[in-house]
């Protein structure tokens, strides 16, 4: 790797590309399951190198999955379709049920969107960077801005990854419940991009982890390999981050906005845990393997990869060294909550759908996720056990 001094004298925009591709090294480094490098390669070369997220253009990702029709329309999923009837009636409408009028200032520290204590100005000024008051009001008002940007994002991926897994899953009930999920998905994206829009005035790019996540997913022509990275890693990712969310902002118009989301996508990941332990049920050792191996470097690069690198470019760069921000960044108190809140979803659904053999249980003690094995798995949770959590 070239040292600091020699990235230091490059123009900021050269430094921060050779910065991005040494970023896609470390994913590749980090990665021990080689079989499972050989097939994110290309996502995380489209992401971090051509940064494909960032054109300002539309990006084409070829889906190569098969449409399954059932003309027998046999219902056999009881549990499913229970789960369809709830999600009919719990459909909302962001327009008429949202207080739009409300009148938000993302710089208030009365009813801040993300509250000042949560930021890592103690990791900062431990480098040198002392941010006056102002200073301060301007970086949480990005930093959420940056946060939500990222949810929305999510959102678009979770609409066209839902609309395939309507399409290719087998069980009809499986059909019906995913059409609600789809317009699920569209009404979060839209709300989000209004609330970002209207209340926050700023939108940042995708993050080039989570484009690299969506678009390995999208291009999979495996229909439970969408549901895996979807249904259980990218919104328990997102049921980590709303619900950390909601609990800590002081905004009344996104805490209600966050409250609906919540209730939507704890139907879904029940879904998606409901679909895949039936599944799973019925592979054979390799293919099991697989997907186990699969979920387990996907989880570490969702841990350690969220790292804000857009806020350091628009704040720091210059100020201090990358490497630095991914230390302070990584042990914010937001993050380090919004972990713990992910992982304490994540690991008991990987559990109940039959992914989490000794083999794999030996990875994930050795990297400190183990302590959230045994929890209650989303078949057993309530949205409203989600909000109070």
């Amino acid at each position: 790797m070239l040292p600091d001094r020699a990235l230091d004298s490059m123009p900021s925009p050269a430094a921060r590309r050779v910065r991005d591709v040494f970023d896609a090294m470390k994913i590749a480094t980090r990665v021990e399951n080689k079989q499972v490098l050989v097939g994110l390669a290309p996502s995380v070369a489209r992401g971090f190198v051509l940064k494909e997220g960032k054109q300002g253009t539309p990006v084409g990702m070829r889906a190569s999955h098969e449409a399954w029709f059932d003309f027998r329309y046999q219902g056999d999923y009881p549990e499913m379709y229970e789960l369809y009837r709830r999600a009919v009636q719990n459909q909302w409408d962001g327009d008429r049920q949202l207080d739009w009028s409300t009148d938000v200032d993302p710089r208030n520290p009365e009813r801040p969107v993300l509250p000042l204590e949560l930021a890592p100005l103690e990791g900062l000024a431990a480098h040198g960077i002392r941010l006056d008051r102002d200073e301060q009001l301007r970086f949480v008002h990005d930093f959420a801005s940056w946060l939500l940007s990222q949810f929305m994002h999510g959102e678009q991926g979770a609409l066209y990854a839902s609309a395939q897994v309507t399409e290719s899953v087998h069980w009809v009930d499986g059909k019906f419940y995913g059409a609600t999920q789809v317009m699920d998905e569209a009404r979060h994206l839209e709300v989000f991009l209004r609330y970002l829009e209207t209340k926050l005035g700023k939108l940042y790019q995708v993050n080039d982890n989570l484009f690299t996540i969506m678009d390995s997913l999208m291009r999979d022509s495996r229909w439970d390999m969408k549901f895996l990275g979807m249904q259980i890693m990218i919104e328990g990712l997102a049921l980590g981050a709303f619900g950390t969310m909601y609990q800590v902002t002081r905004e009344p118009l996104l805490k209600e906005l966050l409250r609906y989301v919540i209730q939507d996508e704890a139907r879904h990941v029940h879904y998606g845990v409901l679909a895949l332990k039936r599944h799973f049920a019925e592979l054979d050792p390799r293919e099991l393997r697989e997907r186990e191996d699969w979920t387990f470097e996907v989880a570490c690069l969702m841990r350690d990869r969220f790292l804000a690198h857009e806020i350091y470019d628009e704040w720091f760069s210059g100020l201090m060294k990358r490497r630095d921000w991914d230390r302070v960044i990584s042990d914010s108190p937001f993050l380090t909550q919004f972990r713990q809140t992910m992982f304490r979803r994540l690991v008991p659904n990987l559990e109940y759908i039959g992914i989490f053999s000794p083999r794999i249980r030996a990875h994930y003690e050795k990297v400190g996720l183990t302590q959230y094995a045994g929890g209650r798995n989303a078949s057993q949770l309530t949205a409203e056990d989600l909000l109070a959590a």
